[in-house]
């Protein structure tokens, strides 16, 4: 039907909107494409929907290109399905609950993989219904904390889920590559210029994820590449190749200094310099500091019970900064902040600048560390006394690690898993 532009219901802004961050929002609420109803939630304007059934229609054509079958479930469902697999409980403040008026437990759905495989188990009893791949372009809805960039990031939004039912491993690899393949088709029509990167499963689960990541300056992801071309991955997934451990017999027993304003560590290694201290032999460097990060983590719980929570310390090498990302993402569906003041005065062997992992071991604190941790590997540690560090502090001899955990920041340069 073609509407004339007199006629078309589309109002233009000449200024930017106050809430809006990010180019695409800017443009596509001043051309008239969407409109902001509630934080993280939009109207699609006629303009703006005729985009968006356009872009499924390519989806559409593609997945049925790979033998999907199109279903559609309800975005309101119940509370059972989700409960055998312990996702309303894990999904914490991200799912929206709610209660009818028998006072029955609801969602909305924030993804439908529980009624998925309830659908197939309820209609396939043999082998020889397989295999299947079913699709659907749903609404989703997630609460989302802090909902920005518009539509890119919203509290509820459109989703194309897909999923294949097979019956052997080397069927489901199949089933995997042609959705890859159908992705690659679907974003080279949509002539977007993407990256495949490796990543992490989050609440999906998975042994194995990839994201394909549009390329803009103003994203809100990072991802690396290697100088070879052959690897990319969200920095999220990035793993940190472990060094060799080392041997722990015949290394000098660790020693406390007086370390007169040296809380930072760029003061710690000025410090270090001037004593004369060394490493393996050799000057040390920020590098050979350890950064104990006192963090409170929050275990899942539903809405309506108090979260459990416990401290916890993340060691990392000096010379990084602790990327958050990196650690909300290895610690999912586990919740983290930083530790306060409160903390502090609460766990009096706790001293803000010179936290030590001996302390941390003899308290009882969970130790999550850096990869580079390894057993043998000398440090130079908070001395859990103000004012004095420890040289020398050897991971596995002078103290123990609970974890390994990704969670310094990646730098350029740094070796490809």
């Amino acid at each position: 039907m073609i509407t004339r532009l007199s006629e078309l219901f589309l109002r233009t802004l000449r200024e930017d909107p106050a809430d809006a961050e990010v180019p695409s929002h800017k443009l596509l609420v001043r051309a008239g494409y969407v409109r902001r109803v509630a934080p993280g939630v939009y109207t699609w304007l006629p303009l703006g929907l005729r985009t968006l059934r356009k872009i499924e229609d390519v989806v559409r054509q593609e997945m049925d290109a790979i033998g999907g079958q199109e279903m559609l479930f309800p975005a309101l469902l119940p509370r059972e399905p989700y409960e055998k697999t312990n996702r309303w409980v894990e999904y914490g403040d991200n799912l929206f609950r709610l209660k009818d008026r028998k006072n029955a437990d609801m969602l909305l759905g924030p993804t439908h993989e529980e009624m998925f495989a309830s659908a197939v188990k309820d209609m396939y009893s043999s082998y020889k219904d397989f295999p299947v791949t079913l699709y659907q372009i749903q609404t989703k809805y997630r609460d989302e904390e802090r909902p920005r960039a518009g539509v890119l990031r919203g509290r509820e939004f459109t989703m194309k889920d897909s999923y294949s039912f097979d019956m052997t491993d080397e069927g489901l690899d199949e089933s995997y590559g042609r959705h890859r393949k159908a992705y690659q088709n679907i974003f080279n029509r949509l002539e977007i210029d993407y990256a495949i990167c490796k990543a992490t499963s989050g609440a999906m689960g998975g042994s194995a994820s990839e994201e394909f990541l549009a390329v803009s300056e103003v994203g809100e992801d990072t991802f690396v590449r290697s100088t070879e071309g052959d690897y990319a991955a969200n920095v999220e997934a990035v793993v940190t190749p472990a060094p060799a451990e080392k041997d722990i017999e015949g290394q000098p027993e660790a020693q406390e200094y007086d370390t007169p304003n040296a809380e930072s560590i760029d003061s710690l290694v000025s410090w270090a310099k001037q004593a004369g201290i060394t490493i393996d032999g050799r000057e040390a460097t920020a590098a050979d500091t350890l950064k104990c990060m006192m963090v409170k983590l929050y275990h899942p719980a539903v809405e309506s019970e108090e979260r459990e929570s416990e401290l916890a310390a993340v060691l990392i090498p000096g010379d990084r900064e602790l990327d958050e990302k990196r650690l909300e993402a290895a610690l999912e569906p586990v919740e983290f902040e930083l530790a306060g003041d409160k903390d502090f005065a609460d766990n009096d062997f706790l001293v803000k600048g010179y936290v030590g992992p001996r302390a941390l071991n003899a308290n009882g604190i969970k130790v999550l560390a850096d990869p580079r941790v390894v057993k043998g590997t000398a440090w130079i540690t908070g001395a859990d006394a103000s004012e004095r560090h420890v040289v020398g502090c050897v991971a596995g001899r002078d103290f123990t690690v609970d974890e390994f955990i990704e969670a310094a920041e990646v730098k350029e340069g740094d070796l490809a898993p």
